[in-house]
This record gives C-alpha cells, sequence and structure tokens, in this order.
C-alpha cells in the first residue's frame, strides 16, 4: 500500500477512558478497504499543544494524509479547525454562507424541540463552527459541526489534513462526502487497488490457526504477498487478509489450506458475520428468547438490526426459580431433580417459550456466572442452552466459559447464536 494515513482521535472523554473511541478503528477499516496504508491512531486530549505535538509526528511520519476527529463543537474546549489553522500556517476566515446553513439546521433543531435560546451565545457558537482555514475546503455538516480538508503544503511539508466531527453517526454520514473533495482524492491517487477477504471460526485457536499460518508461509508459493491479520474476539477468530489482485491465486490456496484443516470450527468465509447468518437461517420463521444468566443479552443481541420485528416475537428473563416455573412451565420438581442449571431445564425453558411466545424457535441459557454460586460439579462458568424447534426434537448443550461474569454472560450470548444457527440452518 502506497498511500498511507495517520488518524488523531481527540477528546480528553476518549484519552480518559469515559468514552471508547469507535472513530479510530471505523476511519482506519475504511481507509483500509481504499486500499490506504494506515501508519498510527493516536488519541490526545483537547490540548492546542498535545495536538499539535501529534501532527507534528505525524507529518514527519511522511503520510500522505491525516484524519482528526473531534472537537468541533461550540464549547471553548473544541480547538481542533483553530489549531489545525495554526499548524498548516493558514489564517481563520467566516464563511458567511457555512454561518447561514449551521444557524439554518439549530434553528430547525430548537424548532422542533420548542425551545427558546439565549441568543447571545447561540450565535457565538454558530460563528466559531464557520470559521474555516484560509484555502481550505469546508464539509457540509451532517450535524451541526462542518469538516473541514486542508489541502497538502509540499513547501512546509504539511500532508492533506481532513477534519470531521467526534460523534460518530455524524462522521461516518460525512465520510463519503469527506474522501470525495478534490484534495483527499489528489492526497490518495497513489493508493493501491487491494482486494480484502475475510474467514471466521469459531472454537478455533489463536495457536492452531497460527500452527496453519506458519505451514503455508513455507509451502505457499506468494505468501509473502498477503497481508494477514487476525483478532479473537468472545471466542470467534477472524482473519483479515488483504493483498493486490495479481495475489489472488496466493491467496485462493491459503484459504483452500485453512479449510482442509479447520473446516469444523469456519463459519464465514464471505465476511458474513453470525448474525446475518441467523437472519438467513430464520427465512420467514420467527425467534423467541428465555434467558437466566444472560440475562437479556440474547434478546438484545437478536433485536440490535433494524427489521429485526420480522423474526423476534419476544423474550423470558427467567432469573429466578419460581419465574422459570410460572413463565415459562418449567416444573419444579424438573429443577429440584437435575439443578436450574442442567440441560433438561434448558430444554424445558426453550420449549416453554416455544409455546407461550407462540414462536417457531426458541433459545434458552441457563448457567452460573460467578463470582459466586458454583461447585465441584458445576462451577462457575457452567452454562446450559436450549434451542427448541415446533416440531423437532430440542437440543441442548453445556459448556464452560472462562473469565469473570461479565465475560462469561456475553460468551454465553455468543454461543447461543452459533447454537441457532446450528439447528436453525440445518434442514433435518
Amino acid at each position: 500500500m502506497s498511500a498511507r494515513a495517520g488518524i488523531v482521535v481527540t477528546g480528553t472523554e476518549v484519552l480518559t477512558g469515559r468514552v471508547a473511541d469507535r472513530n479510530g478503528p471505523w476511519v482506519a477499516g475504511r481507509l483500509l478497504e481504499l486500499g490506504v496504508g494506515v501508519a498510527h491512531i493516536t488519541v490526545c486530549g483537547d490540548r492546542p499543544d498535545d495536538l499539535r505535538a501529534q501532527l507534528r509526528f505525524l507529518a514527519a511520519e511522511g503520510v500522505d494524509l491525516i484524519v482528526t476527529t473531534g472537537g468541533l463543537g461550540p464549547t471553548a474546549d473544541d480547538l481542533t479547525v483553530a489549531t489545525v489553522a495554526e499548524f498548516t500556517g493558514r489564517p481563520l476566515h467566516l464563511d458567511t454562507d457555512l454561518e447561514a446553513h449551521i444557524a439554518d439546521i439549530i434553528g430547525q433543531w430548537m424548532k422542533r424541540r420548542k425551545a427558546d435560546p439565549d441568543p447571545g451565545p447561540l450565535r457565538a457558537g454558530i460563528r466559531k463552527q464557520a470559521l474555516v482555514p484560509e484555502g481550505a475546503q469546508p464539509i457540509p455538516p451532517t450535524g451541526t459541526a462542518p469538516g473541514v480538508v486542508i489541502p497538502a503544503d509540499v513547501a512546509s511539508g504539511s500532508p492533506t489534513i481532513l477534519v470531521l466531527p467526534g460523534p460518530p453517526r455524524e462522521l461516518q454520514a460525512m465520510w463519503p462526502t469527506a474522501i470525495a473533495t478534490a484534495e483527499v482524492t489528489d492526497a490518495l491517487a497513489e493508493r493501491d487497488d487491494v482486494r480484502q477477504e475475510i474467514i471466521r471460526a469459531y472454537g478455533l485457536s489463536e495457536a492452531d490457526l497460527a500452527e496453519t499460518l506458519r505451514d503455508a508461509e513455507r509451502d505457499l508459493a506468494g505468501f509473502d504477498d498477503l497481508e494477514i491479520t487476525t483478532c479473537l474476539r468472545n471466542g470467534e477468530l477472524e482473519m483479515v487478509t488483504r493483498f493486490p489482485d495479481d495475489a489472488s491465486s496466493a491467496y485462493a490456496a491459503l484459504a483452500t489450506a485453512i479449510a482442509n484443516r479447520h473446516q469444523r470450527h469456519i463459519f464465514s468465509t464471505d465476511g458474513s458475520t453470525i448474525d446475518d447468518q441467523l437472519v438467513s437461517a430464520l427465512s420467514g420463521r420467527t425467534v423467541a428468547t428465555a434467558e437466566s444468566c444472560t440475562g437479556g443479552m440474547v434478546a438484545a443481541r437478536l433485536t440490535d438490526r433494524a427489521g429485526s420485528s420480522a423474526y423476534m416475537v419476544g423474550g423470558v428473563v427467567a432469573y429466578a426459580n419460581e419465574t422459570k416455573t410460572g413463565q415459562l412451565d418449567v416444573p419444579a420438581e424438573l429443577i429440584a431433580t437435575h439443578g436450574a442449571v442442567s440441560e433438561q431445564v434448558a430444554a424445558a425453558m426453550a420449549e416453554g417459550a416455544v409455546a407461550r411466545l407462540g414462536a417457531d424457535v426458541a433459545v434458552s441459557t441457563t448457567g452460573i456466572a460467578g463470582p459466586g454460586g458454583g461447585s465441584d460439579a458445576k462451577p462457575v462458568g457452567t452454562v446450559c442452552f436450549g434451542i427448541a424447534v415446533a416440531g423437532r426434537p430440542t437440543s441442548t448443550w453445556t459448556r464452560y466459559f472462562p473469565g469473570d461474569r461479565a465475560n462469561v454472560r456475553l460468551l454465553s450470548t455468543v454461543a447461543a447464536m452459533h447454537f441457532l444457527v446450528a439447528v436453525v440452518g440445518d434442514p433435518s
């Protein structure tokens, strides 16, 4: 990848951990899709000296494009535009058309809220957001803050700088317009045409995949043309491979080698997620949840995407045994005999959800998330699952998950999604 970029995420709230950085990884992903190498992602607080230091560092690294996120609001600590203008030696000027556009956006927003703000501070904030470095190109706001792209200056060694808002929704909405500007297009003119392929596996260890990749490096021609990154997250192992078109045969050989060795664990070779596959597998059927230890996390996962009302009918968080009996018709004697954390109870919970909620399919979870409640027979991390499908025998599993309470619940939620796909996607 010949074109390179650096990303500066600004915001003391991000630096101190009060807010998780969603912008840096998102922007990096989009740049990589364009064939642009991302050299660095840095985070700095709302201090001009710190931002200037990051800009100097990335410029010295020779990147073609710097993308900053955040610090474009009307308040005193929103100083990104002024700092970037000073760094590039460009005075600020008021863009009156932009000022009017921002004022109209805020006026419409205030009208919907039936608010009557103090016009003095409001005008000052609008004017601040309409200040643009000389020679820079403003980008229309997708919230209230416009973006700015400052062209490269060969004499000073300053690369093209793209200044974007901090709220992820606004940044992502602005991105297509921002990268289509002439300044950004010119900065990235040397980018390579790169393909990206993703293989996803569940239950495959990083060590096993690493061994396969070492063998491939030794045996496959063209392996060095493949840029491979792996990431283990919530039990799923993702392998992202980027490569030029002329290395397609090398990637095909690698994908075949991985499939031959790890087919049992691979669930996606086309970039689809387990959530995508579940929606496809349901194919007009409805699903319900019956949860104990996950406390509604499976239902939340199922309803994360727009349009989930087409397949999700509802769920029951049956934490107490009395709720399992009263809301899901789990026999009290079944709980007394086998314990609440058992495959027998998981099956009854799933079957109860199908019957009570009128769903075609139901998934249940019952387990010991910890930190207390475990025993030698059922240690902390023990979770039982049930999948009931109307007209078919109910399937059950028991799994043991490591980590603290949050990790056990998260891994249980992911497992529930995979069990759903395994059963619902099986025509038998």
